[in-house]
C-alpha cells in the first residue's frame, strides 16, 4: 500500500449525530460502517481505503468487524489492518472498532464456532493479529451457542476485557430471553454488557418482540445490521438482477427466489413514500430504524464512497410524521 498522505477532515464531527449507547457513557454514530461482504478480496483496496476514509471525514467512528469477514474469512480484517497501519493509526483514541467470534472459522473442533472460551479467546488474539491492533474496543460473541453454557461464554468476554483485549463486550442475534440471562450474568462478573447487535429493517422485525424492551431494560444499546434487507430495500432489484449485485453473485444472504413479485410490490410502494420525503428508498430505510431512540446505530455497508455518502445524508431527513408511519405499516402488513 503507498504511503498515506491522508489527513482527516477538520469538521468530521460538525454533521454526524451521536447517541449514547444504552446506560453506559459511550457514544456512537448514528451511522457506522459495517465491513462485511465490501472488504473482502472480491472489492478492489483502493475503493476499501476510499470509504474508510470518507467515512471518517463525515464523522463515522464506528468499524464494526468479525473473525469470518472476507471472503476468505479473516480477509476484511487484515484489508483494514493494511488501512488502519496507513491512514488510521494517528487517530486510534478517535475510533470505536469492533470484531466478533461465533462461526466457523478454522479447522478442527475449536475453530467451528459457538461460545466456549477457547474459541472466543483465541479469536479475538487472531482479530488483533490480523488488525494489527493492542485492543479492539468491542467484543462480541456473535451468535448464542446452545452447546456451551452461557456462564462460560461470558465468562470468556469477561476475561477478553479483564485482560485489556477489548474495553467492552457485546452479543449479537440473541433472543429476549438468551439476552436477560446473559446480561446476569455478565453483571454478577463485573463486566456488564453494553451492546447488542441484532438484524433488524422494516422486512425483518423481530427485535419488537420483545428484545428492544430487554435491551432498554437491561441497560444495553441497540446497533442494528441489515438495515437495507441486504438490498431489498433500494432502488436496485426494480429492474431485474444486476450480475454484480449479492443475488446475482449467488451471495448466500440473498437469493433470487426472495425477490418475488410481493416483495418488488412493496418495495415500489414505499419508494415512492420516500420519494415524497426527498429520500431514496434506503434512506428512508435507515431513517425508520433510526426513529425509535433506543436504537443507538445503524450498521451500514458501502462499496463506494457515493455510497457511503447517501447513507450518511439520510441522517439529514425530517422526523417521520404519524401520517408517513401509517402508510409505511399499511404498506407492509400487505405484504405479509
Amino acid at each position: 500500500m503507498a504511503v498515506s498522505t491522508y489527513l482527516a477532515a477538520s469538521d468530521r464531527y460538525d454533521t454526524m449525530n451521536y447517541r449514547r449507547c444504552g446506560r453506559s457513557g459511550l457514544m456512537l454514530p448514528e451511522v457506522s460502517l459495517g465491513l462485511w461482504q465490501n472488504f473482502g478480496d472480491l472489492h478492489p483496496g483502493g475503493t476499501q481505503r476510499a470509504v474508510l476514509r470518507r467515512a471518517f471525514d463525515r464523522g463515522v467512528t464506528h468499524f464494526d468487524l468479525a473473525n469470518n469477514y472476507g471472503p476468505p474469512y479473516g480477509q476484511a480484517e487484515l484489508n483494514f489492518g493494511r488501512i488502519f497501519a496507513a491512514d488510521f493509526r494517528p487517530y486510534r483514541d478517535e475510533l470505536i472498532i469492533s470484531s466478533k467470534a461465533g462461526y466457523d472459522m478454522w479447522p478442527g473442533p475449536y475453530g467451528q464456532g459457538g461460545g466456549s472460551r477457547k474459541y472466543l479467546i483465541a479469536s479475538c488474539d487472531q482479530s488483533l493479529k490480523r488488525m494489527g491492533l493492542d485492543y479492539v474496543d468491542i467484543f462480541y460473541s456473535h451468535r448464542f451457542d446452545p452447546d456451551t453454557p452461557l456462564e462460560e461464554t461470558m465468562g470468556a468476554l469477561d476475561r477478553i476485557v479483564r485482560s485489556g483485549r477489548a474495553l467492552y463486550a457485546g452479543i449479537s442475534s440473541y433472543d429476549p430471553e438468551q439476552t436477560a440471562k446473559a446480561t446476569a450474568i455478565a453483571r454478577d462478573l463485573g463486566t456488564p454488557l453494553l451492546i447488542h447487535q441484532p438484524r433488524y429493517n422494516m422486512f425483518d422485525r423481530w427485535i419488537e418482540d420483545g428484545l428492544v424492551d430487554t435491551c432498554e431494560q437491561e441497560g444495553l444499546g441497540i446497533i442494528c445490521f441489515s438495515p437495507l434487507a441486504q438490498g431489498l430495500l433500494t432502488s436496485k432489484y426494480l429492474h431485474g438482477i444486476p450480475e454484480s449485485s449479492r443475488a446475482g453473485m449467488g451471495s448466500r444472504s440473498l437469493k433470487p427466489d426472495q425477490i418475488d413479485p410481493s416483495t418488488l410490490a412493496t418495495v415500489t410502494a414505499l419508494t415512492e413514500i420516500a420519494k415524497e420525503r426527498d429520500q431514496t428508498l434506503a434512506q428512508m430505510a435507515l431513517s425508520w430504524n433510526l426513529r425509535d431512540e433506543r436504537v443507538t446505530s445503524v450498521l451500514v455497508g458501502a462499496s463506494s464512497v457515493s455510497q457511503i455518502d447517501s447513507d450518511i445524508d439520510a441522517l439529514g431527513a425530517s422526523p417521520f410524521t404519524e401520517e408517513e408511519l401509517v402508510r409505511i405499516e399499511t404498506v407492509l402488513a400487505e405484504r405479509r
